[in-house]
Protein backbone atom coordinates (compact mmCIF):
# COMPACT_ATOMS: atom_id res chain seq x y z
CA UNK A 1 0.00 0.00 0.00
CA UNK A 2 1.24 3.71 -0.51
CA UNK A 3 2.59 5.29 2.54
CA UNK A 4 0.03 8.15 2.82
CA UNK A 5 0.57 11.21 5.20
CA UNK A 6 -2.39 13.30 5.64
CA UNK A 7 -1.72 15.92 7.74
CA UNK A 8 -4.47 18.03 8.98
CA UNK A 9 -2.71 22.13 8.61
CA UNK A 10 -5.68 24.30 8.33
CA UNK A 11 -5.78 26.99 5.34
CA UNK A 12 -4.37 29.99 5.91
CA UNK A 13 -7.14 31.77 4.62
CA UNK A 14 -9.22 35.37 5.78
CA UNK A 15 -5.99 36.35 7.73
CA UNK A 16 -5.79 33.16 9.80
CA UNK A 17 -2.48 32.88 11.16
CA UNK A 18 -0.81 29.28 11.02
CA UNK A 19 1.90 28.40 13.59
CA UNK A 20 3.69 25.23 13.36
CA UNK A 21 6.39 23.35 15.43
CA UNK A 22 8.54 21.33 13.77
CA UNK A 23 12.38 19.13 14.21
CA UNK A 24 14.21 20.50 11.79
CA UNK A 25 13.64 23.80 9.92
CA UNK A 26 15.72 24.66 6.74
CA UNK A 27 15.70 28.14 5.96
CA UNK A 28 17.36 27.96 2.41
CA UNK A 29 20.36 29.98 3.40
CA UNK A 30 21.54 28.67 6.65
CA UNK A 31 24.61 26.28 6.90
CA UNK A 32 23.02 24.32 9.52
CA UNK A 33 19.33 23.69 10.05
CA UNK A 34 17.02 24.80 13.24
CA UNK A 35 16.08 22.69 15.47
CA UNK A 36 12.49 22.67 16.97
CA UNK A 37 11.74 25.27 15.12
CA UNK A 38 8.36 27.86 15.38
CA UNK A 39 7.30 28.82 11.97
CA UNK A 40 3.80 31.46 11.81
CA UNK A 41 2.60 32.32 8.53
CA UNK A 42 -0.35 33.52 6.86
CA UNK A 43 -1.72 33.56 3.33
CA UNK A 44 0.79 36.16 2.33
CA UNK A 45 4.07 35.82 3.82
CA UNK A 46 5.83 33.89 6.48
CA UNK A 47 5.63 36.03 9.60
CA UNK A 48 8.35 34.20 12.17
CA UNK A 49 11.00 31.42 12.14
CA UNK A 50 13.03 30.42 14.40
CA UNK A 51 13.77 27.79 17.41
CA UNK A 52 12.52 30.64 19.95
CA UNK A 53 9.15 30.94 20.76
CA UNK A 54 7.13 33.61 18.54
CA UNK A 55 6.16 37.13 20.65
CA UNK A 56 3.18 36.89 22.52
CA UNK A 57 -0.16 37.73 20.45
CA UNK A 58 1.48 36.73 16.87
CA UNK A 59 -0.24 33.84 16.26
CA UNK A 60 -3.42 35.24 17.70
CA UNK A 61 -4.14 36.06 21.27
CA UNK A 62 -6.57 33.33 21.82
CA UNK A 63 -3.93 30.97 20.62
CA UNK A 64 -1.19 30.23 23.87
CA UNK A 65 -0.06 26.57 21.30
CA UNK A 66 1.09 25.85 17.89
CA UNK A 67 -1.86 24.60 15.77
CA UNK A 68 0.68 21.76 15.29
CA UNK A 69 3.48 19.84 16.50
CA UNK A 70 5.29 17.87 14.35
CA UNK A 71 8.32 16.66 15.71
CA UNK A 72 9.59 14.74 13.12
CA UNK A 73 9.20 16.66 9.86
CA UNK A 74 10.91 18.55 8.13
CA UNK A 75 10.07 21.95 6.99
CA UNK A 76 11.81 23.74 3.95
CA UNK A 77 11.52 26.36 1.28
CA UNK A 78 9.21 25.81 -2.31
CA UNK A 79 12.50 24.58 -5.01
CA UNK A 80 13.31 26.54 -7.90
CA UNK A 81 13.84 25.44 -11.27
CA UNK A 82 16.46 27.97 -12.34
CA UNK A 83 16.75 26.70 -16.13
CA UNK A 84 13.75 25.14 -18.26
CA UNK A 85 12.13 25.59 -21.24
CA UNK A 86 8.71 25.50 -20.96
CA UNK A 87 7.98 25.16 -24.64
CA UNK A 88 9.66 21.63 -24.53
CA UNK A 89 8.77 18.17 -23.51
CA UNK A 90 11.81 16.31 -21.80
CA UNK A 91 10.24 12.85 -21.46
CA UNK A 92 9.75 12.23 -24.58
CA UNK A 93 12.33 9.79 -25.55
CA UNK A 94 11.31 9.39 -29.51
CA UNK A 95 13.52 11.35 -31.57
CA UNK A 96 10.68 11.59 -34.16
CA UNK A 97 8.18 12.65 -31.75
CA UNK A 98 10.50 14.89 -30.25
CA UNK A 99 10.61 16.75 -34.01
CA UNK A 100 6.87 16.55 -34.66
CA UNK A 101 6.19 18.13 -31.14
CA UNK A 102 8.66 21.25 -32.40
CA UNK A 103 6.41 21.76 -35.59
CA UNK A 104 3.30 22.47 -33.83
CA UNK A 105 1.69 26.14 -33.77
CA UNK A 106 3.21 28.59 -31.03
CA UNK A 107 -0.27 28.47 -29.45
CA UNK A 108 -0.10 24.79 -29.57
CA UNK A 109 3.22 24.08 -27.67
CA UNK A 110 1.38 27.10 -25.02
CA UNK A 111 -1.54 24.94 -24.72
CA UNK A 112 0.61 21.65 -23.81
CA UNK A 113 2.79 23.99 -21.48
CA UNK A 114 0.10 24.72 -19.28
CA UNK A 115 -1.07 21.31 -17.56
CA UNK A 116 2.64 21.00 -16.09
CA UNK A 117 1.92 23.81 -14.08
CA UNK A 118 0.20 22.96 -11.18
CA UNK A 119 2.10 19.31 -11.35
CA UNK A 120 5.43 21.47 -10.91
CA UNK A 121 3.94 22.86 -7.82
CA UNK A 122 2.23 19.52 -6.33
CA UNK A 123 6.05 18.44 -6.66
CA UNK A 124 7.22 20.92 -4.66
CA UNK A 125 8.48 23.74 -7.61
CA UNK A 126 7.32 27.22 -6.52
CA UNK A 127 9.25 29.19 -9.15
CA UNK A 128 11.16 28.64 -12.76
CA UNK A 129 12.97 30.45 -14.48
CA UNK A 130 12.13 29.79 -18.01
CA UNK A 131 15.37 29.71 -20.06
CA UNK A 132 14.44 31.02 -23.62
CA UNK A 133 12.36 29.94 -26.56
CA UNK A 134 11.30 31.91 -29.89
CA UNK A 135 7.53 31.06 -29.64
CA UNK A 136 6.92 33.27 -26.97
CA UNK A 137 5.99 30.31 -24.55
CA UNK A 138 8.06 31.69 -21.92
CA UNK A 139 6.77 34.84 -21.87
CA UNK A 140 2.91 34.13 -21.83
CA UNK A 141 3.40 32.02 -18.99
CA UNK A 142 5.00 34.58 -17.45
CA UNK A 143 2.09 37.46 -18.17
CA UNK A 144 -0.28 34.43 -16.94
CA UNK A 145 1.53 34.49 -13.21
CA UNK A 146 1.29 38.08 -13.59
CA UNK A 147 -2.09 38.11 -13.60
CA UNK A 148 -4.27 38.38 -10.42
CA UNK A 149 -6.46 35.70 -11.88
CA UNK A 150 -3.98 33.30 -12.83
CA UNK A 151 -4.90 29.28 -12.63
CA UNK A 152 -2.56 27.65 -9.69
CA UNK A 153 1.08 27.84 -10.78
CA UNK A 154 4.19 28.35 -10.32
CA UNK A 155 6.10 31.33 -10.12
CA UNK A 156 7.57 32.17 -14.03
CA UNK A 157 10.19 34.67 -15.55
CA UNK A 158 11.23 34.29 -19.57
CA UNK A 159 13.84 35.99 -21.50
CA UNK A 160 11.50 35.27 -24.43
CA UNK A 161 13.90 34.62 -27.23
CA UNK A 162 17.43 33.99 -26.23
CA UNK A 163 19.97 35.44 -29.05
CA UNK A 164 22.42 33.81 -31.07
CA UNK A 165 24.62 34.25 -34.52
CA UNK A 166 22.18 33.00 -37.41
CA UNK A 167 23.71 29.92 -38.63
CA UNK A 168 25.35 29.05 -35.14
CA UNK A 169 23.67 26.61 -32.32
CA UNK A 170 20.52 27.69 -30.71
CA UNK A 171 18.30 28.76 -33.83
CA UNK A 172 15.33 26.76 -32.08
CA UNK A 173 15.00 28.51 -29.54
CA UNK A 174 16.88 31.70 -30.22
CA UNK A 175 16.42 34.83 -32.74
CA UNK A 176 19.70 36.40 -34.01
CA UNK A 177 21.58 39.33 -33.47
CA UNK A 178 21.94 39.94 -37.07
CA UNK A 179 18.73 41.23 -37.06
CA UNK A 180 19.11 43.97 -35.62
CA UNK A 181 22.04 46.82 -36.02
CA UNK A 182 23.50 47.10 -32.75
CA UNK A 183 23.59 44.69 -29.89
CA UNK A 184 21.51 47.38 -27.86
CA UNK A 185 18.97 46.95 -30.32
CA UNK A 186 19.17 43.53 -29.82
CA UNK A 187 18.39 43.98 -26.35
CA UNK A 188 15.73 46.88 -26.49
CA UNK A 189 13.38 44.26 -28.73
CA UNK A 190 13.65 41.53 -25.88
CA UNK A 191 12.69 44.09 -23.64
CA UNK A 192 10.02 45.79 -25.74
CA UNK A 193 8.45 41.73 -25.88
CA UNK A 194 8.67 41.48 -22.24
CA UNK A 195 11.31 39.82 -21.04
CA UNK A 196 12.12 39.52 -17.96
CA UNK A 197 15.68 39.11 -18.29
CA UNK A 198 18.12 38.18 -21.34
CA UNK A 199 19.41 35.14 -22.63
CA UNK A 200 22.65 34.95 -24.43
CA UNK A 201 24.26 31.97 -26.83
CA UNK A 202 27.58 32.90 -26.73
CA UNK A 203 29.07 29.60 -27.45
CA UNK A 204 28.34 26.06 -29.06
CA UNK A 205 27.15 22.43 -27.48
CA UNK A 206 29.51 19.51 -26.77
CA UNK A 207 30.25 16.81 -29.40
CA UNK A 208 29.83 13.82 -27.75
CA UNK A 209 31.59 11.70 -30.26
CA UNK A 210 34.50 14.16 -29.64
CA UNK A 211 33.83 14.23 -25.58
CA UNK A 212 34.53 17.91 -26.31
CA UNK A 213 33.47 21.10 -27.42
CA UNK A 214 34.71 21.44 -31.02
CA UNK A 215 33.70 24.71 -31.93
CA UNK A 216 34.66 28.44 -31.76
CA UNK A 217 32.19 30.21 -29.53
CA UNK A 218 29.62 32.46 -31.32
CA UNK A 219 30.70 35.44 -29.61
CA UNK A 220 33.76 37.45 -28.81
CA UNK A 221 33.64 39.34 -25.35
CA UNK A 222 33.20 43.00 -26.36
CA UNK A 223 29.92 41.87 -28.23
CA UNK A 224 28.93 40.03 -25.46
CA UNK A 225 29.76 42.75 -22.77
CA UNK A 226 27.70 45.38 -24.75
CA UNK A 227 24.69 42.82 -24.63
CA UNK A 228 25.36 42.72 -20.75
CA UNK A 229 25.77 46.54 -20.57
CA UNK A 230 22.50 47.39 -22.63
CA UNK A 231 20.92 44.91 -20.20
CA UNK A 232 21.73 46.16 -17.01
CA UNK A 233 21.00 49.51 -18.41
CA UNK A 234 17.20 47.74 -18.15
CA UNK A 235 17.85 46.37 -14.42
CA UNK A 236 17.71 43.15 -16.25
CA UNK A 237 20.16 39.98 -15.21
CA UNK A 238 21.91 38.02 -17.95
CA UNK A 239 22.39 34.13 -18.37
CA UNK A 240 24.82 32.59 -21.00
CA UNK A 241 24.59 29.00 -22.69
CA UNK A 242 28.39 28.52 -22.26
CA UNK A 243 30.33 25.24 -22.87
CA UNK A 244 34.10 24.60 -23.11
CA UNK A 245 36.63 26.79 -21.38
CA UNK A 246 37.24 29.34 -24.26
CA UNK A 247 34.17 30.59 -24.52
CA UNK A 248 33.48 30.23 -20.89
CA UNK A 249 36.48 32.87 -20.43
CA UNK A 250 34.62 35.56 -22.93
CA UNK A 251 31.22 34.84 -20.95
CA UNK A 252 33.36 35.21 -17.78
CA UNK A 253 35.01 38.43 -18.77
CA UNK A 254 31.87 40.03 -20.27
CA UNK A 255 30.57 40.26 -16.79
CA UNK A 256 26.94 37.77 -16.51
CA UNK A 257 25.43 37.04 -14.24
CA UNK A 258 25.34 33.24 -14.45
CA UNK A 259 26.91 31.04 -16.37
CA UNK A 260 24.69 27.92 -17.70
CA UNK A 261 26.09 24.26 -18.12
CA UNK A 262 29.55 25.43 -17.83
CA UNK A 263 31.31 22.28 -19.21
CA UNK A 264 34.75 21.99 -19.14
CA UNK A 265 35.30 24.94 -16.80
CA UNK A 266 38.71 25.04 -15.43
CA UNK A 267 39.65 25.90 -11.83
CA UNK A 268 41.10 29.08 -12.56
CA UNK A 269 37.85 30.27 -14.04
CA UNK A 270 35.70 28.98 -10.89
CA UNK A 271 38.50 31.23 -8.91
CA UNK A 272 36.96 34.36 -11.10
CA UNK A 273 33.65 33.21 -10.62
CA UNK A 274 34.24 33.03 -7.25
CA UNK A 275 35.49 36.90 -7.11
CA UNK A 276 32.89 38.10 -9.49
CA UNK A 277 30.36 36.67 -7.75
CA UNK A 278 29.01 35.03 -11.07
CA UNK A 279 26.40 32.04 -10.59
CA UNK A 280 26.79 28.56 -12.04
CA UNK A 281 24.06 27.00 -12.95
CA UNK A 282 25.35 22.96 -13.85
CA UNK A 283 22.96 21.01 -15.32
CA UNK A 284 24.16 17.84 -15.22
CA UNK A 285 20.93 15.92 -16.19
CA UNK A 286 20.83 16.80 -19.79
CA UNK A 287 24.46 15.19 -20.58
CA UNK A 288 23.38 12.37 -17.72
CA UNK A 289 20.43 10.93 -20.02
CA UNK A 290 22.35 10.81 -22.73
CA UNK A 291 24.53 8.08 -20.75
CA UNK A 292 20.99 6.67 -19.49
CA UNK A 293 19.58 6.14 -22.87
CA UNK A 294 23.06 5.53 -25.10
CA UNK A 295 20.93 2.55 -26.79
CA UNK A 296 18.11 4.92 -27.82
CA UNK A 297 20.76 7.51 -28.94
CA UNK A 298 23.17 5.10 -30.90
CA UNK A 299 25.68 5.64 -29.28
CA UNK A 300 28.35 3.23 -28.97
CA UNK A 301 30.70 2.41 -26.38
CA UNK A 302 33.32 5.05 -26.90
CA UNK A 303 30.55 7.74 -26.50
CA UNK A 304 29.49 6.70 -23.66
CA UNK A 305 33.00 6.33 -21.99
CA UNK A 306 32.77 10.10 -23.06
CA UNK A 307 30.04 11.26 -21.84
CA UNK A 308 31.39 9.56 -18.24
CA UNK A 309 34.08 10.96 -18.52
CA UNK A 310 32.23 14.60 -18.94
CA UNK A 311 30.64 13.65 -16.18
CA UNK A 312 32.76 13.05 -13.40
CA UNK A 313 35.06 16.07 -14.30
CA UNK A 314 32.05 18.24 -13.82
CA UNK A 315 31.18 16.43 -10.69
CA UNK A 316 34.93 17.08 -9.97
CA UNK A 317 34.21 20.99 -10.78
CA UNK A 318 31.48 21.53 -8.76
CA UNK A 319 33.03 20.30 -5.62
CA UNK A 320 35.45 22.53 -6.21
CA UNK A 321 33.02 25.37 -6.95
CA UNK A 322 31.20 24.57 -3.83
CA UNK A 323 34.48 24.57 -1.59
CA UNK A 324 35.80 27.61 -3.14
CA UNK A 325 32.64 29.70 -2.81
CA UNK A 326 31.21 29.82 -6.34
CA UNK A 327 27.40 30.77 -5.68
CA UNK A 328 25.60 27.18 -7.38
CA UNK A 329 22.07 27.58 -8.25
CA UNK A 330 19.92 24.15 -9.06
CA UNK A 331 18.48 24.01 -12.73
CA UNK A 332 17.93 20.70 -14.70
CA UNK A 333 17.56 21.86 -18.43
CA UNK A 334 13.86 20.58 -18.37
CA UNK A 335 12.61 20.08 -21.89
CA UNK A 336 16.39 18.62 -22.81
CA UNK A 337 16.21 15.12 -23.79
CA UNK A 338 15.17 12.73 -20.90
CA UNK A 339 14.67 15.85 -19.16
CA UNK A 340 11.39 15.66 -17.71
CA UNK A 341 9.75 18.93 -15.93
CA UNK A 342 9.71 18.88 -12.53
CA UNK A 343 10.87 15.12 -12.04
CA UNK A 344 13.70 15.89 -14.10
CA UNK A 345 14.79 19.00 -11.27
CA UNK A 346 14.34 16.17 -8.47
CA UNK A 347 16.71 14.19 -10.76
CA UNK A 348 19.50 17.19 -10.95
CA UNK A 349 19.04 17.28 -7.22
CA UNK A 350 20.02 14.17 -6.87
CA UNK A 351 23.02 13.84 -9.30
CA UNK A 352 24.27 16.88 -7.65
CA UNK A 353 24.17 15.08 -4.21
CA UNK A 354 25.86 11.70 -6.48
CA UNK A 355 28.68 14.47 -7.42
CA UNK A 356 29.69 15.29 -3.92
CA UNK A 357 27.92 18.22 -2.03
CA UNK A 358 26.30 17.96 0.69
CA UNK A 359 22.26 17.34 0.78
CA UNK A 360 22.40 20.73 2.71
CA UNK A 361 24.45 22.49 -0.14
CA UNK A 362 22.09 21.10 -2.88
CA UNK A 363 18.90 22.32 -0.62
CA UNK A 364 20.62 26.02 -0.67
CA UNK A 365 21.50 25.44 -4.13
CA UNK A 366 17.77 25.18 -5.42
CA UNK A 367 16.08 27.38 -2.91
CA UNK A 368 17.95 30.22 -0.85
CA UNK A 369 20.59 30.33 -3.13
CA UNK A 370 18.35 31.23 -6.38
CA UNK A 371 16.14 33.70 -4.31
CA UNK A 372 18.96 35.81 -3.80
CA UNK A 373 20.63 35.20 -7.07
CA UNK A 374 18.19 35.62 -9.40
CA UNK A 375 16.26 38.77 -8.76
CA UNK A 376 12.52 37.46 -9.15
CA UNK A 377 9.83 40.29 -8.59
CA UNK A 378 8.64 38.31 -5.20
CA UNK A 379 10.80 37.19 -2.33
CA UNK A 380 10.26 33.25 -1.95
CA UNK A 381 12.89 30.31 -1.88
CA UNK A 382 13.44 31.15 1.86
CA UNK A 383 11.88 30.62 5.57
CA UNK A 384 12.37 33.95 6.53
CA UNK A 385 10.04 37.56 7.73
CA UNK A 386 8.52 38.53 4.54
CA UNK A 387 8.69 35.39 2.25
CA UNK A 388 5.83 33.75 0.81
CA UNK A 389 4.45 30.92 2.61
CA UNK A 390 5.35 28.59 -0.14
CA UNK A 391 7.06 25.76 1.52
CA UNK A 392 7.33 21.83 1.73
CA UNK A 393 6.57 19.91 5.28
CA UNK A 394 8.05 16.16 5.30
CA UNK A 395 8.79 13.74 7.52
CA UNK A 396 11.15 11.68 4.88
CA UNK A 397 14.07 14.08 5.21
CA UNK A 398 16.35 15.26 2.03
CA UNK A 399 19.19 15.51 4.95
CA UNK A 400 19.49 12.47 4.74
CA UNK A 401 19.08 12.08 1.23
CA UNK A 402 17.97 14.40 -1.69
CA UNK A 403 15.77 11.29 -3.32
CA UNK A 404 13.39 11.99 0.17
CA UNK A 405 11.94 14.58 -2.10
CA UNK A 406 10.17 12.20 -4.44
CA UNK A 407 8.38 10.95 -1.16
CA UNK A 408 4.82 11.46 0.34
CA UNK A 409 4.88 15.38 1.47
CA UNK A 410 2.71 18.65 1.84
CA UNK A 411 2.92 21.55 -0.01
CA UNK A 412 1.63 24.82 1.07
CA UNK A 413 1.26 27.60 -1.20
CA UNK A 414 0.07 30.89 0.18
CA UNK A 415 -3.81 29.76 1.42
CA UNK A 416 -3.63 26.36 -0.56
CA UNK A 417 -2.29 23.55 1.12
CA UNK A 418 -2.26 19.51 -0.44
CA UNK A 419 -1.09 16.28 -0.31
CA UNK A 420 1.61 15.46 -2.51
CA UNK A 421 1.32 11.46 -3.23
CA UNK A 422 1.98 8.74 -4.95
CA UNK A 423 -0.37 8.79 -7.58
CA UNK A 424 1.52 11.38 -9.43
CA UNK A 425 1.18 11.70 -12.73
CA UNK A 426 3.65 12.68 -15.04
CA UNK A 427 2.48 12.71 -18.86
CA UNK A 428 3.43 15.60 -20.70
CA UNK A 429 5.77 16.95 -18.34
Amino acid sequence: MPEMEQLPIPSATDGRKIWLRVGTLLDGVSAKPLRNAHVVYDQNQILFADEHSPPAGLPGASQPVPDLELPAHTLLPGLIEAHAHFFLEGGELDPEKRSAYLRQTPGELLQLACPRLEKLIRLGIIAVRDAGDKDGVGLALSKLYANRRRPLMPCVDSPGAAIHHRGRYGSFMAEPIEDFATPRECVVARVKAGADRIKLIPTGIINFKQGAVTTEPQMVVEEIRELVRAARSFGMQTFAHSSGDIGIERVIESGVDSVEHGFFVRPDQLAKMRDRQIAWVPTFAPVQEQADHADLMGWDAAVVANLKRILDQHAASLVKAQAMGVPIIAGSDAGAYGVAHGVGFLTELELMERAGLPPLAVINSATGTGSNRLAFKEKFGQIKPGFRSRFILTRHSPLDRIANLRKQKCVVFDDTVFDSGDNFDPAGL
